[in-house]
């Protein structure tokens, strides 16, 4: 169903801080054009939590409406309340959106039983295909192997982006779910392991720069050539790091705007990168052979 390389999108914003359509629309054909087997609007990368909701909504239409249906749109539509993830599926899967990225519930940290009621409520009111999303570091929230395994029983629960950094989780989640339920690495640095492991692909932030890259890293590991898939990693795992050597998205936004493909544009409480972390995104790209 999902596989591949599949950016988390930045949301460019204009100058004034609204939403750029025009090069929203632009950086969508981009990645699809390099390469990119599906698109993700809406998520932590791209700033979800300072979207109003019609400004959420209307980035997911258009990036739907930009990929006219060329690869899959995964809408981000996670939330700590119940009801608005629901309100997001529901708008999403009006807009088109072919499925939804739900993280765990964030800040008032439900335990299994929360998780497990929380996506299963969704699963049981929407049609939407909902991708997991565990990502502790920034919920707390850790969704368990068993836990996963119990919501994997569910017809419209299609896979899992997983953020936990446990690699051996991808053989747990094997062993445990039905065959055909997708394993997305959520963190590009530990890809390679994951994609050995038995995953099907990567929601990635670096893919937002080097989406070709990413494409041919994740292609060679379809093809179980992982000579190449490691030298690929290798120009790339730099920049793996360097778009976290400060607050995301700024760092992506940074080598976007050095790549002349999208403006550098935050909105509050993201600020832009560090002189520190300028240095190590103009190394990374040049390691890459990008810049």
């Amino acid at each position: 169903m999902f596989h591949g390389s599949i950016p988390a999108l930045v949301t460019p914003f204009a100058p004034d801080g609204a939403v750029d359509e025009a090069a929203l629309t632009k950086f969508v054909d981009w990645q699809i054009e390099q390469g990119s087997t599906a698109l993700v609007p809406c998520g932590t990368t791209g700033e979800a939590s300072t979207l109003s909701f019609d400004e959420h909504y209307r980035v997911i239409e258009l990036v739907v409406q930009a990929a006219a249906g060329r690869v899959p749109v995964i809408a981000g539509c996670g939330s700590n309340d119940t009801a608005t993830a629901l309100r997001h599926m529901a708008k999403s899967a009006e807009l088109g959106a072919d499925a939804a990225l739900v993280v765990c519930p964030y800040y008032n940290k439900p335990s299994q039983a929360g998780l497990l009621a929380h996506f299963s409520a969704l699963a049981q009111a929407s049609d939407l295909p909902i991708v997991l999303y565990n990502v502790p570091g920034r919920t707390v929230a850790d969704l368990a192997v068993a836990t996963t395994a119990e919501l994997a029983k569910l017809p419209t629960i299609v896979g899992i982006k997983d953020a936990s950094g446990d690699l051996a989780r991808v053989t747990a989640l094997r062993g445990t779910c039905p065959a055909g339920f997708v394993q997305l690495s959520g963190n590009d640095d530990l890809t390679l392991g994951y994609m050995a492991m038995g995953g099907n692909g990567c929601i990635s932030v670096t893919a937002n720069v080097a989406p070709r890259l990413c494409a041919d890293f994740q292609a060679a590991c379809a093809r179980g050539d992982y000579a190449a898939a490691r030298e690929l990693n290798d120009r790339l795992y730099p920049l793996h790091a360097a778009m976290f050597a400060d607050a995301s998205p700024g760092p992506a936004k940074y080598a976007l705007a050095k790549l002349g493909v999208l403006g550098d544009t935050l909105r509050l409480p993201m600020t832009p990168p560090s002189d520190v972390a300028h240095a190590a995104i103009d190394a990374a790209l040049a390691h890459a052979g990008l810049a």
